[in-house]
């Protein structure tokens, strides 16, 4: 009797969809069309109804689809519902979901830095520091001077580093909640080094977007994706350390008397102990961007060996 009356509220207009008796009738008539003893009982109750009721009760069970209808109906509105639940949800945790306490501690790192660099670094040899400069860049023939060799190996280091940085922060370090790029802060970072780039960690909300095929397949991460030039920054990397190695214990003294008087030495020295610090972590977000990190996470300790883990990771990692 249950399950006709049932059919009798999905021929009305209004019926109280979310109603959990609703949701309780419409099983029980699937349970009676599948199963031949509820049938029977069913139409053994019908004897019981006047001729006139017993139409109306019974027409709908001759009328196929009707029940499919008002469940199917019934259905897609409780799905549309809990869909927009869980948008409403995902919109929620979006704006509540960034932490900005690593963004305020960075950017509280670099005003110090900046502070530092500007204000309370050594500056004994100013002099100094611009034929060094003019030295490394080579706008001073050969005058006999023998240039440091642990500087000189710093130096072209620290060239080294923005090439590596924009292999791990393009594309898998691209910011997708906001609409600041990464590559004009990468371009700095050839001549600011970890000063230009900080800014850019205090901006970057993850997850990076989606990179499509053919820009992969365009510059500049056809270059940065590549395998010879990854093989080329490590090659180039073991070189330089090697070179620095190799050099006496007087030349190393000298090289730290460089640092405690020079403000150019000091300032890049600071450059690149600061980039190999937050180098593993962007090994780190790269690898999990590339869903590697089952295999690769042996990699991760050793990109705290300078230059040489990150671009070792580099080689190894697969393509996008």
């Amino acid at each position: 009797m249950s399950a006709s009356i049932n059919l009798i509220c999905c021929n009305f207009s209004y019926v109280p969809q979310n109603s959990s008796k609703f949701k309780t009738l419409i099983r029980a008539r699937n349970l009676s069309q599948q199963s031949p003893v509820l049938s029977k009982r069913t139409s053994n109750s019908s004897v019981f109804l006047k001729p006139n009721n017993r139409i109306a009760l019974v027409s709908p069970f001759q009328q196929k689809g009707v029940l499919k209808i008002c469940q199917s109906s019934l259905n897609t509105q409780n799905s549309e519902e809990e869909a927009g639940q869980d948008k409403g949800l995902s919109v929620d945790n979006g704006k509540e979901g960034r932490d900005w306490t690593t963004s305020i501690l960075l950017f509280v790192l670099w005003g110090a830095l900046m502070y530092y660099v500007f204000n309370l670094s050594p500056n004994q040899t100013p002099s100094r520091d611009m034929y060094f400069l003019k030295k490394l860049l080579n706008l001073k023939g050969d005058d006999g001077f023998r240039m440091n060799e642990v500087l000189v190996s710093q130096w072209y280091i620290m060239g080294l580093w923005p090439l590596v940085y924009s292999m791990l922060l393009l594309p898998t370090g691209r910011s997708s909640k906001n609409n600041i790029p990464a590559w004009p802060f990468l371009v700095l970072s050839f001549f600011g080094g970890v000063y230009a780039l900080l800014p850019y960690f205090v901006l970057w909300s993850p997850p990076p977007p989606p990179v499509d095929e053919n820009e992969l397949e365009k510059w500049p991460l056809n270059f940065l994706e590549s395998k010879l030039t990854a093989g080329m920054a490590l090659a180039a990397g073991i070189g330089l350390i090697i070179y620095a190695g190799l050099a006496n214990a007087d030349i190393w003294r000298e090289f730290f008397q460089y640092f405690r008087e020079s403000k150019f030495i000091h300032i890049m020295s600071l450059d690149f102990t600061l980039l190999s610090a937050f180098a593993p972590f962007w090994v780190y977000n790269d690898m999990t961007a590339r869903k590697w990190y089952d295999k690769g996470f042996w990699l991760l300790p050793l990109s705290l060996v300078p230059i040489l883990g990150p671009a070792l990771y580099l080689v190894l990692r697969p393509s996008l």
